[in-house]
């Protein structure tokens, strides 16, 4: 599976994901071949580009959740924008509290893990994505730790209007260097979502505060220093955990690095203890699927293996096959103390894919 950008699309490429349009109506499936028609569509939507597939890949699997996650975040994604227009224009919330209630309603109540899936951002939709992902992670956290339905509402108006204020940046600013006017422009931006944050819900103090209390914890681990003493906030634990995931497993056309793999995320998460509550953490590793059985994973000894029974205990201390040696191992083990995960690895064995062209390019048929 590869990323092909909009411009770049031709006829016959298989695309890996389903595309829905802004109801939620289904109008490629995974494994569509495209036509000039399809291509001429998805330029109309905006997109950025698609996730297509090799030309020997099988189609993925999705399970009936899996496509449902990507129809709801959709739709959702389409609302949220049309809703920070309108708070950025009146200074009112409309249907924020229902785009919140939504939420809940979907994954504030699950008694299964869900595959957390990232899709494509760009500069322009990255903020309402990202906002969105913040949300249903949140709504999981929430329900996880036992959050009582009369605060989830407030830690939920949170989580979505957290990063407002960077859509008042100028469009140049995301994909130039960050010089120290950059960085005050920005820092400018931050300040007037949250003074935008206090006009929109001054009748609860609170989101603004859970806001602000992220952004600070945020900003001691860039800075390098010990975060300031204060009374965390709930939704802020909430809130911290669930945007720190998905920023760093993030995959954005501007960021300038690689996303992270959740083996990656969740060892940060992990390494701050002052920063991510670790509740919160144990809440996000109860609510999505990181290493369940089927993945491939690299051992500190450079070995790969294969996740087949998870632990319930520490995520990270599952029961493996060893690849090299046709071994079981509990990594759990003290026998194994001194092995760990250091990451997933994408395919579970070296193949190559060559393509028809490619092959008769060396004269085979």
């Amino acid at each position: 599976m590869r990323f092909v950008k909009t411009e770049d699309l031709t006829q016959g490429l298989r695309i890996a994901r389903p595309i829905y349009n802004k109801k939620g109506v289904l109008l490629y499936d995974s494994g569509s071949k495209l036509t000039s028609q399809a291509i001429g569509s998805i330029r109309n939507f905006g997109l950025i580009g698609l996730f297509i597939l090799d030309d020997t890949e099988p189609v993925p699997p999705m399970t009936p959740e899996d496509i449902e996650f990507e129809r709801f975040r959709t739709v959702k994604v389409y609302e949220l924008e049309a809703e920070f227009k309108e708070i950025i224009t009146t200074h009112r919330a409309h249907r924020l509290e229902f785009i919140a209630n939504d939420i809940v309603s979907s994954y504030g109540h699950l008694r299964r893990k869900v595959n957390f899936m990232q899709e494509i951002r760009s500069k322009e939709d990255y903020v309402y994505k990202h906002t969105l992902n913040v949300g249903i992670l949140a709504a999981m956290i929430a329900f996880q730790m036992g959050i009582q339905p009369s605060e989830k509402t407030d830690i939920m108006l949170s989580c979505l209007i957290h990063d407002i204020g960077k859509l008042t940046v100028p469009d140049m600013l995301l994909d130039g260097e960050n010089t120290e006017e950059t960085e005050r422009i920005l820092k400018n931006a931050e300040e007037t979502g949250f003074d935008m944050i206090d006009t929109v819900f001054s009748a609860t103090p609170n989101i603004r505060r859970v806001c602000v209390q992220s952004f600070n914890l945020h900003q001691s681990i860039e800075r390098g220093i010990e975060p300031e003493k204060m009374k965390v906030l709930v939704g802020t634990r909430i809130l911290t955990v669930a945007d720190a995931y998905d920023t760093l497993t993030a995959i954005s056309t501007t960021a300038g690095r690689e996303p992270c793999s959740p083996v990656q995320a969740l060892k940060h998460l992990m390494s701050y203890p002052q920063v991510y509550n670790k509740k919160a953490v144990e809440a996000l590793v109860n609510s999505i699927n990181i290493l369940n059985p089927g993945v491939s994973v690299e051992l500190s000894n450079g070995e790969q293996a294969l996740v087949i029974s998870v632990n319930p205990v520490n995520i990270l201390k599952p029961v493996v096959l060893d690849f090299s040696s046709n071994r079981i191992m509990d990594l759990s083990s003290d026998i194994y103390s001194d092995l760990e995960i250091v990451d997933v690895v994408k395919t579970m064995d070296s193949r190559h894919v060559l393509s028809k062209g490619e092959l008769e390019k060396f004269g085979l048929s």
